[in-house]
């Protein structure tokens, strides 16, 4: 059996800090802290590290809870870059995290990494500290890749520089945590992971911070009118997100009922709607649609938020819609559920999971604005409904209390073989 002392957590690309909604930031950096934060509660001590960049303080140690910390290590290079230019640093990030754990005389019992760009660290960190490590990938690249060729979005080539690495980590990496079912199944099909090395653990979320709160609270705290209804997107500016698909479900009901949009706004949390031109071209995108579709009235472009910020939102909207064609799964359906706010959601990944479709919210069609315009309007025209969804996303929600899923977690980690270094020597 495994004791657990120390943890080196490994969230290389992005910073868990960050806000929500910018460049590469969303669930994985409310995953890494939030965990963090919990296991250090439990008096566990929790290095997370990240490479230095904006808009996170730079070359910084900063404290996120007790016996929890994130360090910010150079590698060459402070701002913001794509996973594939991030693997080319990684040797130097790699040296710069073995140096500060020697000269602060770190020792750990568990390596846990996150994406695949941490996974390559952790190959190294393994060879040096024989410790074992655990591996959390977020989202698969092959089938974030097989999702978006229909579509035109991606660029799958049989073995991609992500693919490789994620199919090496699998082959090595002591355990593999699965965020649910859907994502076992595809590492076994897709990438010929080792059964037995294989553990369904999903994400948790913060009931302390997300839980039901009345409406008219939460819009009198964000200044919004108390009559005004909105609907709430949250996330990432990316193609793949489907955000296009909730404006043209809202222009279909603009002809079919257009009633139903009398005093409805539709919030966009995520991206950088002041941003340059050509800076984030889904953004572009989504903006000339917006025109093309008559909809400046209804949707606003808020922008990234902190994720303390969001509980608010959550609880003044009437749903929060994630239409998404991937989602690994799907942690702001989650905190939106806790908040005891149904989730309109495409039955993909772990939103086929969360979200029971009549229960705690609705299930549609990826890509069906008719379908999604339906469960919008099903949502805004029965108050009584609606209540009754949120009561139960909220029930349903309880269950992936952060303790609840640390608690599965370190069961996981504590039936990993002792360190590598402690049988080498036994």
């Amino acid at each position: 059996m495994l004791n657990i002392t120390r943890i080196a957590m490994l969230s290389v690309h992005t910073c868990p800090l960050a806000p929500l909604g910018s460049k590469k930031t969303g669930g994985m950096n409310v995953y890494v802290r939030e965990l963090s934060r919990e296991l250090g509660r439990r008096g566990i001590q929790v290095d997370v590290f990240t490479r230095s960049q904006a808009p996170c303080d730079a070359h910084s140690i900063q404290p996120i809870a007790e016996n929890a910390r994130v360090i910010h290590l150079p590698d060459g290079y402070s701002a913001p870059l794509d996973p594939d230019q991030v693997y080319a640093r990684l040797p130097e990030f790699t040296a710069n995290l073995l140096r500060f754990a020697q000269t602060h005389a770190l020792h750990y019992d568990l390596i846990y990494s996150h994406y695949w760009l941490s996974g390559v660290v952790a190959r190294a960190l393994r060879a040096a500290w024989r410790a074992p490590v655990v591996q959390m990938f977020h989202t698969l690249g092959v089938m974030k890749e097989r999702v978006a060729q229909p579509y035109g979005l991606g660029n799958l080539q049989p073995a991609d520089l992500r693919s490789f690495s994620e199919a090496d980590i699998m082959s090595w990496a002591d355990l593999l945590i699965a965020a649910t079912p859907a994502e076992r199944a595809q590492m076994l099909w897709l990438y010929r992971a080792p059964r037995s090395r294989i553990v369904i653990v999903p994400p948790g979320v913060n009931t302390a911070h997300f839980q039901p709160m009345p409406a008219e609270a939460a819009k009198a705290a964000l200044g919004i009118p108390p009559q005004q209804k909105m609907l709430l997107f949250v996330g990432r500016i990316e193609p793949l997100k489907g955000v296009d698909t909730i404006f043209e479900a809202l222009a279909l009901l603009k002809v079919q009922r257009p009633e139903v949009l009398k005093g409805l706004t539709l919030s966009i949390i995520g991206g950088d709607p002041n941003g340059a031109r050509g800076e984030n071209a889904e953004m572009d995108r989504l903006k000339a649609l917006r025109t093309a579709l008559g909809l400046e009235e209804i949707v606003i472009f808020l922008g990234a938020r902190d994720q303390a910020a969001l509980r608010e939102y959550y609880a003044a909207a009437e749903a929060l819609i994630v239409p998404s064609d991937y989602e690994s799964f799907g942690m702001v359906a989650l905190e939106a559920m806790a908040c005891g706010t149904p989730v309109i959601a495409s039955a993909v990944g772990g939103l086929a999971f969360l979200v029971r479709d009549g229960v705690n919210g609705y299930h549609v069609p990826v890509r069906e604005p008719q379908a999604l315009a339906e469960k919008i309007c099903a949502v805004l025209c029965a108050p009584e409904l609606r209540a009754k969804l949120g009561a139960n996303a909220a029930r349903d929600a309880a269950e992936y209390a952060w303790p609840r899923i640390a608690d599965r977690l370190l069961s996981a980690f504590s039936r990993l073989a002792l360190p590598i270094r402690q049988r080498v020597m036994s």
